[in-house]
């Protein structure tokens, strides 16, 4: 299979993307470790975290061959996209419609999951090329403005990111998301005492919500 369609498929049955935006290098990769331990097999790594390419390479490296695909976050432009991909980035994740990055990324056959809100951002994001559509900021509108939006463009992989729980995710696949992203939920459940094995515990607890939302 081809790597872009396995990494599709990968983040497609899982229904899942972990945000891991943190302080610093080591605390997200431990994070990363301890959700991929937990479950994941979408990860993504925020080029906002000092050394996040240096992050992307190792965690690639290691956890490529078993399923895991690690992917960049917040890429603003083609020459960061490009610097993610020679690291290893298994997937590019932009905040905002960019079309130069969704052109280098297919340029190396390297799925996009483009951020967008408004209706017309969604569709021209779609015709710019993006494999996924994030939807955000999602806070503000939520499962209303998600199950809205979705009504007249049900044909289109919409990803919300940002608001996402344990609690909600069902009414978010109810809405007709194709998956979700998740973030500090996860990520920061280590920081009350320290212990990372509560991210391993929080991934399990968010996969397990995920797969009976899409039964």
């Amino acid at each position: 299979m081809y790597k872009k369609l396995r990494t599709l498929n990968t983040i497609d049955e899982s229904g899942a993307v972990l945000i891991v935006r943190l302080a610093n290098a080591e605390v997200a990769e431990r994070v990363a470790e301890a959700a991929i331990a937990g479950g994941f097999r979408a990860i993504e790594i925020t080029l906002s975290i000092p050394g996040a390419v240096d992050v992307i390479r190792q965690l690639s490296a290691k956890h490529g061959l078993n399923g895991v695909a690690v992917g960049a976050g917040t890429v603003l432009d083609e020459h960061s996209a490009y610097e993610c991909i020679r690291a290893g980035a298994d997937f590019l994740v932009s905040p905002q419609l960019n079309p130069a990055m969704i052109r280098t990324a297919n340029r190396y056959q390297v799925p996009t999951i483009s951020g967008a809100y408004t209706p017309t951002e969604l569709v021209n994001s779609a015709e710019a090329g993006a494999d996924i559509l994030k939807l955000f900021p999602t806070e503000a509108g939520g499962i209303p403005y998600a199950k809205s939006v979705l009504a007249p463009l049900a044909h289109l992989p919409i990803m919300p990111a940002g608001g996402v729980t344990v609690e909600n995710v069902s009414e978010w696949f109810a809405a007709g998301v194709a998956g979700v992203a998740v973030g500090s939920a996860v990520t920061k459940a280590w920081q009350p005492d320290g212990d990372f094995s509560r991210v391993t515990e929080a991934a399990r607890e968010f996969l397990s919500a995920v797969a009976e939302a899409r039964q």
